[in-house]
């Protein structure tokens, strides 16, 4: 078809537009050859006429169709050119939120400035292992596809990432190298893949900058080589550098910064260990400040510098090290402030004592005069004599910034140097992927030479692109079988020519170096005579003489010389170099020592390899003390060297290409500028691949795909068997050119535009089939519609009718009864008018008048009011002049007062002055003292008297007081007779008045009472009368309360239920979340178990060199290793084999799980002392607070504590040593790792063998001290309790005996009546009691005969057992009696604490005599046996020496009694017995050997399982501790040697974790514990285990179990893993209903082919085929459930991954597809009845997705069902399926921006997690309920076929 024949009515077209570059259009009216002029109607709603170039009459471009924009690869689109590549990656970025796009073999990577969530470790295991076209564009793809080549192809790799400053090279490199340590691994334990991700901030910190373009821009080109082993894992690598941009050390243009690690060292001057280096704010130097722009936003320089110098640490290089490195950066900076003075035109100085020059020689060593003075001279050596030269100010700041330049860039080499160092191995290095990090084609306002090498660089890199592009398409054709001719591409051959061919520009550069006048000028002119108008690619400026232009293969580029000569030759004074060679500081000259030692960078070493540190170190000019020849090599002339170099390493790997892009300038997240994008699609060369790609075949289809999408256009007739046949028919009937497509072998190619004129067909065809059914189904739902509309419009009519019939008549009743009621309403409203009216004059009237006679009686009563205030006024103002009037009248009397008083007072004192006054009072002094003088007489005569009189007083009072001596004796006697007979009678008088008062006291009650009484009636019947209304009142408040309660109730209830739902839920989930944990570390312990054998086997195997394949270890294998080494060790020992003391017999694997049990029994005991002590404790506190209340029992309590304590310090001292015996035991072990050292008789074995003994010997005797603690404690707890409680009879009967005693028998008498009620209730109280004490006594006699029988029947089964369980069992009965008699006397002497104390005291005392006695016993025993095996070997000595004396005719003739001996049936129990020695035989038949298909087949279930445990029954019968031990180990060490042999068979796996199961269900089921026999049948229980708990073992066999589960869920895993893509997503279950896109370069002939493809039912038929052989192995049924579970999960979540990872799957007919196929998965559930196990669940995300795919997906109503359906699914994965949702028929729509935003906003509220894939490795938590088995032990029969006749039933 021709191509104008395309351009029709309604055809969309691209045309040029100034400012979005491509503008889209449509034909208004077929386009006819001729025409000059295209009606357009552009998308803006215009109209527009488009004339056509008259010369090249060139065509505007087609669009695409819409189901074609936004693929995945560019190459797929039918029309390949600039807008329609430009549209599908704006589309892509814009709309789908998708960076990455592939073109062919490049992968198109823009930068979104935004950190996305696609580069966790989900993705990378989504990616890895994939093929790269099936997965949607992405880094990892590219990175996966350059690993898998390497592996497969045995050849080396580079990833090549090229872009403009800021497009995100460095980001893309970096996350490829990610990619590569997560999915390698590393070879060694010294995990290199994390430092060769930290090498990347050491080299950001001192070779990345700020520019205006890029906050963090690489300013150098690295390629770094990650070296592989040959098992394909990171053993190293190696970074080469390329034109590191030295002049930003000393200059910075506008709004860009230095390299980062001088802004990192200002911002971290503040440390201590910085101080010395002397810096401060980036703003006081020189070399940071020109820029203006100190601090990058969102960035902290202090933290950086902390993460450069952990990376600095992690690479090896010392803290020493790093000090140095950070003195010569401050050095750099203070040498950028050092400021000349000029003299004169030709001389400088620098000034005294200059403070940034002094820093920088004490900080580099130098000497301060010596470096200031080369700083400002230079040497001029000639053939004779040698000058000293002064410099000018202009030559000195350029050689003091040389030198600054020399100096970072020397330091730069060695740090790259010490990088490489870091990164280098020993191993031998098989391949390795190089990672090409380098600048893009940079075009800038003034370029100069740096630009000048990097545009040299990307010439020279696009033209290796080229060729390797036009080799895989030139392939491709080849490999296809279809004829081809030569493809015209773009050959930058002579561009590269004119840069580096002989008199190239570098070529004239080097010779103008040279000359001794040369400058920029001179070589400007030579280039414009040597190539101006010689060379098309070269042109002159025309304003200009000092630029030239080159036209390059991106653009045009116009260069400035100025510089160009200053640069190439890169001058640095040699005087200033040996100043600083002879520097103290011992680093710096380091930094020079390669100037002696360097060699060309075009020699190779002797491996032929080029030595990859090179290249960096040598970006400067040469050195002095070399050859001539060496000292004049350029900066051009290396870098083209190294160019060639690097050229030379691609060419000899297969290269893979990242083009980065940068959407905008400005930084703006998902901002899409089309000029800018344009302009990098230009030069970064994905043009050039479209346009080769569009030369030839660009669209290319399978047979098949073909068929399937084009099955439409076919007629039946025209479908064959052969559908090559049927493809090559129908295109040669669509398609009459044959040159526009060609059939290969598996391939058929188009031309451009024919796939577009294909769809359009498709698209026809399916547009007339819809317009014809639309016609069909449109014209019979019309005719429906018309049949219903005229049926109802004759109903209508009907009703209608009758409707207005009805209405007319109402109409004329209404108007009659109208006119009738407005007569009477008229007269009605006349009527009341006048009523109205007359009524509103008789109001106006009434209170008119009123207001005037209230007016007129308001005046009379103000005018009264008037009148009585004047009358109070006036009276007031009166009183107030008569007080006034007093006052003065009063005020002037006290004036006039105190005058006369003061003129008295004057006279008076003038008058006690004079003598009359002191005489008058002498006269009256006298008389006073005559007066007193006659009383003293007086006095005197009466004491005189008085003396007489007492002398005759006490002559008489003597003789009466003799009288009364006498007198008084007597009268005592008398009265002590007499006291005695009145006392009594004192007392009844006292007594008779107290009852005559309490006579008269109980009438005066009696009449209150009777008062009261009668009030109390007449209240009570006033109560009542209130309480019923109360009652009413009440009932009702009731009745609203219950239902009030009701409805509370209910809702409690609700809120209960809700809330226990919700506990049970979370606990759930805690309890799964606590199994997963401890399931995953049994996982991480199996696989260091694993690890462990590995290495062991690897040391044995060292020598032998392992096959070349494609291996690939975990990601997490060498960062977890050093993690777990405790576990480790264990898992050493336990492998290792221990020697009995015999040294005949065999090696015995270590038994892991005893040590195990002790060091979890130690820490048991551990936590028991601790709650012990602090139950002690705080008994002690409540034993001090209650001591004075308990001071009739301190001695006792004493003495027990003192025992509590004694034992608690026992116990302590106990467990110490155990602890420091198990701290010994892990010593010995961990000592060393080689196997010498845990061997029978090393040191570690002897340590363990001890411990081991001796713990267990001892772990007993700690239980029993346990158990009487925690009793003690309990006892100690009641004891404490005060118990006060006495009776009240008691406290009675004491005051009674107190009373008689005293001989108070009047209180007695008075308190009688009191106490015979008393002792009457205590009677009764007495009664109670001695009832109660029958009761118990009946039923302790009753106990007392059950435990005689039981005692019976103990003793009847002890008779039978044999001597050794005997005594077990005797003991263990003593115990269980003891712990009996214990509670009951605890519970008989709770209310007496004294007697349980003394009980419990006399108690400890017995068991202690039991202890002691069974210590004898044990002794006595072991003596026993010894002496029974002694005299055992004498009587075998004597029988046999009286055989030998005893002749054969003896014994013949000796006759013999015939004897009757009845044959009894064999009672076997159910126990299996072999000999010790056999024991490796048994393990090695019934596990090692053992094949699982024919036991699942032949025998019964579970059978080793059955018989393993009869076997350890029988060891359990025999006592025989040691016997059991080694069985159980053998038995584990065994099925995991089996797990790990034949690990990957299914059958296998599955075999031995049903056994595993069944082997733990019969140690529970018989191991007499109550909760495990409840479903045992008598014969059963009498089987169950009698003398070991093996509880402990039941824990390992349970981890076991769960370690067996998970490998068997990899299994699983393995097996599906192929199948669920295909099957689930890739294949068409119904056929035609996706159809088939196009593909392009998708799938690349690089690519693995596909094994083969799978379809449901082959995963069907896989799930039947697990089913199947779970089922016949005998597992239990919930395990089987847990197991499908987690198969559907698997399914589910590796189908959702792809499905969000895959841009071509998401549509609406794939969504049918998965649909379908879940409900066929469903399907497989109801039939193998596993409905319940929760299996649907897990695919409830990928239900939700599809049914996503199906919905409609407009409205904001579709936005919210969205929601509320997808409840199984994250944010995240709903706003990516939205994004990815591809039509693929033109009837469906693409999901609008706006709708993703909604669905957004409504879901900005869920808390979900961020993580876009689903963890398609968890595993759930599995757990094993117990199953016992109804098979009696006893009928088991061991088949011939297992090898083990040398076991005997018993």
């Amino acid at each position: 078809m021709a191509a104008s024949e395309l351009y029709t009515k309604f055809a969309r077209v691209w045309i040029p537009d100034p400012e979005e570059v491509w503008k889209s259009a449509e034909l208004l009216k077929d386009y006819k050859p001729g025409d000059k002029v295209l009606l357009l109607h552009l998308e803006e709603g215009k109209d527009l006429e488009y004339r056509l170039d008259p010369k090249t009459k060139e065509l505007p471009h087609l669009r695409n169709p819409d189901i074609l924009v936004g693929e995945n690869d560019l190459t797929a689109l039918s029309y390949l050119h600039e807008p329609a590549v430009l549209h599908n990656l704006r589309v892509r970025f814009i709309d789908s939120k998708l960076i990455y796009t592939y073109c062919g073999i490049v992968l198109v990577a823009i930068n979104p400035y935004e950190q996305l969530p696609i580069y966790g470790e989900d993705i990378i295991n989504a990616y890895s292992g994939q093929n790269m076209g099936d997965m949607d564009p992405h880094i990892f793809a590219v990175a996966e596809e350059a690993y898998k080549q390497m592996a497969r192809d045995e050849r080396n790799q580079s990833i090549i990432v090229s872009g403009e400053s800021g497009a995100g090279k460095t980001v893309s490199a970096k996350y490829a190298m990610r990619y590569f340590a997560t999915v390698s691994g590393s070879a060694s334990e010294a995990n290199v893949e994390e430092k060769v991700l930290a090498s990347n901030p050491i080299m950001e910190s001192i070779g990345n900058a700020k520019t205006t373009r890029n906050d963090n821009s690489s300013r150098f080109g690295k390629y770094i080589e990650i070296g592989f082993d040959k098992r394909y894992r990171i053993i190293g690598a190696n970074m080469r550098t390329y034109l590191l941009e030295k002049s930003r050390v000393v200059f910075q243009a506008e709004e860009e910064r230095n390299y980062h690690i001088f802004y990192q060292l200002c911002a971290s001057a503040k440390l201590p260990e910085f101080k010395m280096l002397r810096l401060g704010n980036a703003n006081n130097f020189h070399y940071t400040n020109q820029g203006g722009s100190p601090v990058i936003e969102g960035v902290d320089d202090t933290k950086e510098m902390a993460h450069t110098r952990q990376a600095c640490t992690l690479l090896g290089i010392s803290e020493s090290y790093q000090m140095g490195i950070f003195r010569i950066l401050a050095g750099i900076l203070h040498l950028g402030n050092v400021a000349f003075i000029s003299r004169d035109s030709d001389s400088c100085t620098i000034p005294p004592k200059h403070e940034p020059l002094s820093i920088f020689s004490d900080l580099m060593g130098v000497d301060y005069e010596e470096m200031c003075h080369w700083l400002c001279h230079r040497k001029l050596a000639t053939t004779t004599e040698t000058y000293i030269k002064p410099i000018s100010k202009l030559q000195a700041t350029n050689a003091r910034d040389a030198l600054a330049k020399h100096i970072y860039a020397k330091l730069f080499s060695w740090i790259v140097d010490h990088v490489n160092q870091a990164l280098h191995s020993a191993v031998k290095q098989h391949s390795f992927i190089g990672v090409l990090d380098i600048y893009g084609f940079e075009t800038f306002e003034i370029n100069s030479f740096e630009q000048f090498c990097i545009n040299y660089a990307n010439e020279k890199l696009q033209q290796q692109f080229n060729m390797h592009v036009f080799k895989l398409e030139q392939e491709e054709y080849m490999k296809e079988q279809i004829p081809w001719t030569l493809i015209d591409f773009y050959d930058n051959q002579p561009c590269i020519n004119l840069i580096e061919s002989k008199l190239g520009i570098l070529d004239l550069l080097d010779e103008e170096c040279k000359m001794p006048k040369g400058t920029d000028d001179t070589w400007a002119q030579k280039l414009y005579n040597t190539h101006l108008n010689k060379c098309a690619l070269f042109e002159k400026p025309r304003l200009s003489n000092k630029a030239f232009i080159i036209q390059h293969f991106a653009d045009k580029v116009e260069y400035q010389c100025e510089g160009f000569l200053e640069k190439n030759k890169d001058t640095v004074f040699e005087e200033q170099i040996k100043v600083l060679k002879s520097s103290k500081f011992k680093m710096l000259p380091e930094l020079f020592q390669d100037d002696e030692k360097a060699i060309s960078p075009t020699s190779a070493t002797s491996s032929g390899r080029t030595p990859l540190t090179r290249i960096s170190v040598k970006p400067t000019k040469g050195r002095p003390g070399q050859t001539a020849k060496e000292h004049k090599k350029t900066v051009g002339h290396q870098f083209r060297n190294s160019l060639h170099l690097l050229m030379e390493t691609l060419n000899a790997t297969t290269p893979h290409y990242v083009r980065c892009i940068k959407p905008n300038d400005f930084k703006f997240p998902f901002t899409f500028d089309e000029k800018r994008a344009v302009q990098q699609l230009r030069a970064c060369g994905v043009l050039e691949t479209i346009r080769i790609s569009a030369a030839g075949f660009p669209s290319r289809w399978t047979y098949q795909e073909f068929f399937s999408r084009y099955r439409v256009l076919m007629k039946q007739k025209d479908v064959l068997s052969d559908r090559k046949q049927t493809c090559k028919n129908v295109l040669e009937k669509l398609i009459l050119d044959k040159d526009k497509y060609q059939f290969g072998k598996t391939k058929i190619f188009f031309r451009a535009g024919q796939v577009a004129y294909l769809e359009k067909l498709r698209a026809d065809k399916l547009r007339a089939a819809c317009i014809r059914i639309q016609k069909t189904i449109r014209g019979w739902l019309l005719r429906k519609k018309y049949l219903r509309m005229r049926k109802a419009a004759i109903t209508v009519q009907r009703y209608v009718r009758g409707y207005q019939a009805r209405c007319y008549t109402k109409f004329l009743r209404r108007t009659k009864a109208a006119t009738i009621i407005q007569k009477y309403w008229r007269m009605y409203i006349v009527r009341r008018r006048y009523k109205i009216r007359r009524s509103a004059t008789i109001v106006l009237q009434s209170y008119l008048r009123g207001y005037l006679a209230r007016n007129r009686y308001r005046k009379m009563l103000r005018e009264h009011k008037a009148v009585i205030i004047q009358k109070w006024v006036r009276g007031w103002l009166a009183r107030t002049h008569y007080k006034r009037s007093m006052h003065a009248i009063i005020y002037l009397q006290c004036c006039f007062r105190r005058m006369m008083a003061k003129r008295e007072l004057k006279k008076l004192k003038i008058e006690a002055r004079s003598v009359e006054r002191y005489k008058k009072l002498h006269i009256g002094m006298e008389n006073k003292i005559m007066q007193l003088q006659r009383k003293v007489d007086e006095q005197n005569k009466d004491y005189k008297c008085l003396m007489e009189k007492l002398t005759n007083l006490e002559g008489i009072y003597n003789s009466e007081t003799e009288k009364l001596r006498s007198d008084l004796e007597r009268l005592q006697l008398s009265e002590e007779e007499a006291k005695i007979a009145t006392g009594r009678v004192l007392s009844l008088q006292e007594e008779i008045a107290k009852l005559r008062k309490d006579l008269e006291q109980t009438q005066s009650e009696k009449k209150s009472i009777e008062e009261c009484a009668d009030r109390y009636k007449q209240e009570t019947e006033q109560l009542v009368s209130n309480l019923k209304e109360e009652n009413t009142l009440l009932k009702q408040e009731k009745e609203a309360l219950n239902h009030l309660i009701v409805e509370q109730a209910k809702e409690m209830t609700e809120t209960m239920e809700k809330k226990l739902v919700e506990e049970t839920k979370q606990l759930e989930l805690d309890l799964n979340d606590e199994r997963l944990r401890y399931q995953n570390l049994l996982n991480e312990f199996s696989r260091l178990e694993e690890r462990y054998d590995d290495l062991k086997e690897e040391m044995t195997l060292m020598g032998n060199v392992p096959k070349p394949g494609h291996k690939r270890t975990d990601s997490t294998h060498s960062s977890n290793e050093s993690e777990y080494t405790f576990s480790s060790e264990i898992a050493e020992t336990e492998d290792m084999p221990l020697r009995t003391e015999e040294p005949s017999e065999k090696k015995v694997p270590l038994d892991m799980s005893l040590f195990l049990k002790l060091q979890k029994r130690v820490t048991e005991l551990e936590q028991e002392k601790q709650v012990m002590q602090d139950e002690l404790d705080r008994k002690e506190e409540q034993m001090l607070r209650s001591k004075a209340k308990e001071e009739e029992r301190p001695q006792i309590r004493g003495a027990e504590l003192e025992y509590e304590s004694l034992k608690r310090q026992e116990l302590e001292s106990e467990n110490k040593k155990l602890k420091n015996e198990l701290n010994e035991l892990r010593k010995a072990l961990s000592e060393k790792s080689a196997p010498e050292v845990t061997a029978p008789g090393a040191p570690a074995y002897r340590v363990l063998m001890e411990q081991l003994t001796s713990v267990s010997e001892e772990l007993d005797v700690r239980k029993e001290e346990v158990l009487i603690l925690r009793s003690q404690l309990v006892s100690q707890k009641e004891a404490i309790q005060p118990k006060n409680t006495m009776t009240d009879s008691t406290i009675l009967l004491e005051d009674v005996q107190k009373m008689k005693d005293k001989g108070e028998i009047a209180q007695a008498y008075i308190g009688l009546k009191e106490t015979n009620r008393l002792l009457e209730s205590q009677l009764q109280s007495q009664k109670r009691s001695h009832e109660n004490e029958a009761e118990a006594l009946r039923g302790e006699i009753q106990s007392l005969k059950e435990e005689n029988n039981r005692q019976q029947q103990l003793l009847a089964q002890n008779l039978q057992l044999p001597p050794e369980a005997r005594i077990e069992a005797s003991l263990q009965h003593e115990i269980t009696r003891l712990t009996n008699e214990n509670l009951y006397f605890e519970e008989l002497y709770a209310d007496d604490p004294k007697k349980y104390q003394s009980y419990r005291i006399s108690l400890y005392k017995r068991m202690i005599d039991l202890m002691e006695q069974l210590e004898k016993q044990d002794k006595t025993v072991r003596k026993l046996k010894k002496q029974l095996k002694v005299f055992a070997k004498k009587i075998g000595e004597l029988e046999v020496g009286q055989m030998e004396n005893i002749s054969p005719g003896q014994i013949i003739d000796e006759p013999i009694r015939p004897v009757n001996i009845p044959r009894k049936e064999k009672d076997f129990q159910g126990m299996l017995e072999y000999k010790k020695e056999d024991e490796q035989k048994l393990v090695k038949n019934l596990i090692l050997e053992l094949k699982p298909r024919g036991v699942a087949v032949n025998l019964i279930p579970g059978l080793p399982a059955y018989i393993l445990f009869m076997c350890v029954r029988h060891a359990d019968y025999l006592n025989d501790d040691q016997k059991v031990r080694s069985l159980l180990t053998s038995t584990i060490n065994s099925i995991k040697k089996v797990l790990k042999k034949r690990g990957d068979d299914f059958e296998t796996v599955s075999f031995w974790l049903s056994n595993t199961c069944r082997f733990l269900h019969c140690l529970k089921q018989y191991s007499g514990e109550e909760g495990f026999m409840k479903h045992n049948t008598s014969r059963q229980n009498e089987h169950c285990l009698t003398n070991f708990d093996l509880a402990e073992y039941r824990q390992v066999l349970s981890d076991l179990a769960i370690q067996i589960y998970q490998q068997l869920v990899r299994v699983l895993e393995n097996i599906l893993q192929p199948m669920i893509v295909s099957g689930m997503l890739e294949h068409e279950t119904i056929q035609g209903v996706s159809g088939v896109k196009p593909t392009g370069l998708r799938k690349r002939t690089s690519s693995i082919a596909d094994e083969g493809t799978y379809t449901l039912d082959s995963i069907l038929r896989q799930l039947n085929s697990f089913h199947s052989v779970l089922c016949q192995h005998g597992m239990d049924p919930e395990l089987i459930k847990q197991v499908v579970k987690q198969m559907f999960y698997i399914v589910g979540a590796v189908t959702l991954n792809n499905l969000l990872l895959r841009k071509d799957m998401c549509s609406w007919s794939k969504g049918m597809q998965i649909r379908y196929n879940v409900s066929q998965l469903e399907e497989w559930l109801r039939d193998k009845n596993l409905m319940t196990s929760g299996a649907k669940e897990t695919l409830e995300p990928l239900i939700q997705a599809a049914q996503l795919l199906q919905v409609k997906k407009k409205t904001d109503d579709d936005a919210e069902a969205i929601c509320s359906m997808c409840s199984a699914l994250t944010t995240a994965q709903i706003v990516k399926v939205l994004n990815l949702y591809t039509p693929v028929n033109e009837f469906e729509e693409r999901v609008s921006v706006s709708f993703i935003r909604t669905i957004q906003m409504r879901l900005r509220d869920r808390k979900d997690s961020p993580q876009l894939l689903m963890d398609a490795k968890h595993i759930f938590p599995v757990t094993f309920p117990f199953n016992p088995s109804s098979l009696a032990l006893e009928t088991i029969q061991i088949p011939a076929s297992l090898g083990l006749g040398f076991i005997s039933r018993v």
